[in-house]
């Protein structure tokens, strides 16, 4: 019997239960940021993965009844997938759609001048051009070859005009119903830079003693212990945060009560780094002793 012919599940897990994202498209167009902000919500994510591996992966989530978070998969194929990879990807994502896995396509797309400047400004080679194409030639003759994905995609997302933070905002939004419960993304950010715009809820940090006008820990952010043991023993910062959350967990229920998938909470102090960053992290600890998707994000430190 050949390893295709194994059949793919067994009754240890519904493959219904199973959600597989397939991110391909233009190299440069921000698949590597995408698959982070799956790893993110729990996706179980592998980059870079042969296409006849594909089924071997599920199978073995499927054969293997693990923990809930290891049952949404999140796998990126781009140019350098080898061994005709892009001709059999369509068999597989039916045989696996068949089987009643839940199987989402993602290309990520991006103006061929958009591509060229990206590169330029990164330094980095095209995956194409050991081939010895120019990089114009290299971006062409991948175009061609991922042209029958995109046909397939069940969505295709422009990344030219979207920095970091807004894509990563857009898959996140897009496919956080996957996971279980309302994802949580507390955010960091300085407002002498301006407010975030994705934010739901912003709350402001800057009438809290701040650790910039301590020379020795200005050097540091709020992730780090200097700066979180100075804050600990602030009894203002502590009855901030004490009030934070309790206005947070008396709300939060009435947004998941209509449906809401993603709600950012933004904390905002004068330069970004030090007392947004510690509540930023205090908030998201607390909120990840009792929810299943939270994230953090620190605008200024990215």
């Amino acid at each position: 019997m050949n390893e295709s012919d194994t059949p793919l599940l067994v009754p240890a897990i519904d493959p219904e239960d199973v959600h597989l994202i397939v991110l391909t498209g233009m190299s440069g167009g921000g698949k590597t940021v995408a698959l982070r902000a799956l790893e993110d919500l729990g996706f179980y994510c592998v980059d870079n993965l042969p296409t006849p591996l594909l089924l071997q992966l599920v199978r073995s989530v499927i054969q293997n009844d693990g923990t809930q978070q290891h049952r949404h998969i999140a796998v990126g194929v781009d140019i350098r997938n080898r061994g005709g990879g892009f001709q059999n990807m369509p068999a597989v994502l039916s045989e696996l759609a068949g089987a009643g896995v839940q199987v989402h396509l993602i290309f990520l797309d991006c103006r061929d001048e958009v591509l060229i400047k990206r590169y330029s400004e990164s330094r980095r080679r095209h995956p194409l051009s050991a081939k010895g194409l120019s990089l114009a030639d290299a971006i062409a003759e991948e175009r061609r070859v991922l042209r029958p994905l995109t046909a397939l995609a069940e969505k295709v997302i422009d990344s030219s005009e979207l920095n970091v933070h807004q894509l990563r905002r857009l898959i996140t939004t897009g496919y956080a119903e996957a996971t279980k419960g309302m994802t949580l993304m507390f955010e960091s950010f300085a407002f002498r830079r301006g407010l975030p715009p994705d934010a739901d809820f912003v709350f402001d940090a800057r009438c809290l003693p701040n650790p910039h006008w301590d020379a020795k820990l200005r050097p540091y952010s709020g992730r780090d212990a200097p700066v979180r043991e100075y804050l600990d023993q602030q009894p203002l910062v502590s009855e901030y945060f004490a009030d934070t959350a309790r206005w947070l967990d008396a709300w939060l229920p009435r947004f998941e009560q209509d449906d809401r998938s993603y709600v950012t909470i933004s904390v905002g102090c004068t330069g970004g780094r030090h007392r947004s960053v510690y509540l930023t992290e205090k908030l998201a600890a607390y909120y990840r002793t009792h929810r299943d998707s939270v994230l953090t994000f620190h605008r200024e430190l990215e």
